[in-house]
């Protein structure tokens, strides 16, 4: 069979969008690293799949999964250009959305201006939420690394937050040197992570501007990570470094991220845009 797909992205943070409500198909693990594949298939980041809401008080569910085939619970990115998604193919007339995840509803508005307003929540710190192993919820934490390859590297303090998947963010001096490409992957499979953890690596030039790099779990470093970017003005926040709404430079472009502290959403503004429209044969 012809399977419809379109290539989208958020600020680099690219997507292969499949309606699963017009078409019926299920796609294995495989068949998505397969595709994943950027020399030999389509390449993208992660699979967003819209699907029938199970919840009749939702407008759709929403679905992740990473270039590994591995599910994810929240994209913040992804949530943007899957309400440019639905409101192109003619799924909806709605310029407001409630999305049923697997970690549960994301609200998404789309603005005036053609920017879209994701609704993330509030972002959760307890350990066992995350989930992170640690004795009591504290701002940041030591984390060790087991193997201890590099003597400059065995004790990383870290933030941790989720913000419906987990984060871990670390404070570096300037996020051009940090070491992303080999800190990243070790951080992202740490033991104290049971779930595995996306790694932000976060500069502060300001009070109001922050620079950032995220190595995400199941995809690698990608070029703008939505909920990384909220996860970071929290931390953030919470150290003191940072006011309530924050422009957050990503390598693909830049997100605004507003949060009024405690138990106030997360609330991320940025453009999603359709790439191009194709067929898989199934």
């Amino acid at each position: 069979m012809l399977l419809r797909f379109t290539k989208m992205h958020g600020l680099g943070n690219d997507f292969l969008m499949l309606d699963l409500i017009s078409q019926n198909l299920q796609i294995r693990d495989d068949r998505i690293r397969c595709l994943a594949d950027r020399h030999l298939g389509i390449g993208f980041d992660q699979v967003l799949m819209v699907e029938p809401p199970q919840d009749p008080q939702m407008d759709f569910r929403f679905r992740i999964f990473n270039a590994d085939g591995s599910e994810a619970e929240q994209c913040g990115n992804g949530a943007r250009c899957f309400t440019r998604f639905v409101r192109d193919r003619g799924l909806t007339t709605k310029t407001e959305l409630k999305l049923e995840t697997i970690k549960g509803m994301v609200k998404c508005k789309l603005q005036k201006d053609g920017n879209i307003t994701v609704n993330m929540g509030p972002p959760r710190l307890q350990p066992d939420c995350i989930p992170f192993s640690a004795p009591r919820t504290q701002i940041t934490y030591n984390l060790q690394l087991a193997d201890g390859l590099c003597a400059d590297e065995t004790d990383i303090e870290i933030s941790a937050v989720s913000m419906g998947n987990p984060h871990a963010v670390l404070l570096v001096e300037n996020v051009d040197t940090a070491p992303v490409k080999t800190l990243g992957p070790r951080l992202a499979a740490h033991g104290r992570f049971p779930q595995g953890v996306n790694v932000s690596f976060m500069e502060v030039v300001d009070r109001k501007n922050i620079r950032l790099r995220v190595y995400e779990r199941g995809s690698g470093e990608t070029r703008a990570c939505g909920s990384g970017a909220c996860a970071a003005v929290v931390t953030g926040r919470l150290q003191g470094l940072l006011e309530e709404e924050v422009n957050v430079q990503l390598p693909g472009g830049t997100l605004r991220i507003e949060w009024q502290g405690d138990d106030s959403p997360v609330l991320q503004t940025g453009p999603a845009c359709r790439v191009y429209e194709g067929h898989l044969l199934i």
